[in-house]
């Protein structure tokens, strides 16, 4: 029996004329003994396994989706963290090329001060020394400029801006 409710058709309607073709069976429900509780417990029994598959139905559904939201939620963290990785990759490029500027900015400064010095050296007639030292986190400059009788010494450490 199905679990919907069937309704007979009046006579006269379209679907009354294919239930007349249809061939009945030589015994029907009707004329079997039935008591009246056997038809509770019968109608009892059906809602419940009726019940039982719409639960069944649901939970599969439910599974399904479920399924469904993990994989996304899965492709999903995979994208981003590809994403992730690219900006933290062009920042990574974007911070040694900054680098690269300041240090090409600090050593442009330092020739010139060397050629000025070497330019006044030579017209008066004195001496200059220099060296410096260049680490990852700063440039240190020693200078010694002897002119006649006057030693002037300059020592400083530049600080390059990166930040850890």
């Amino acid at each position: 029996m199905d679990y919907r409710e069937k309704k007979p058709c009046k006579v006269g309607t379209p679907g009354y004329a294919k239930l007349e073709k249809l061939s009945v069976p030589s015994f029907s429900l009707q004329a079997l003994p039935k008591k009246e509780g056997e038809e509770q417990k019968t109608i009892k029994i059906q809602a419940w396994w009726r019940g039982t598959l719409v639960r069944r139905t649901l939970l599969h559904a439910a599974l399904r989706a479920c399924i469904i939201q993990y994989w996304w939620r899965q492709r999903l963290e995979g994208l981003l963290e590809k994403k992730r990785l690219s900006v933290l990759e062009y920042y990574s490029w974007f911070r040694m090329w900054h680098v690269r500027v300041r240090y090409c900015h600090l050593l442009h400064a330092v020739r010139i001060i060397q050629v000025y010095w070497r330019w006044h050296n030579c017209h008066t007639r004195g001496i200059f020394r220099g060296s410096y030292e260049l680490t990852a986190s700063q440039l240190g400059l020693e200078l010694e400029i002897c002119l006649d009788s006057h030693i002037c010494r300059i020592t400083d450490c530049i600080p390059f801006p990166i930040k850890n």
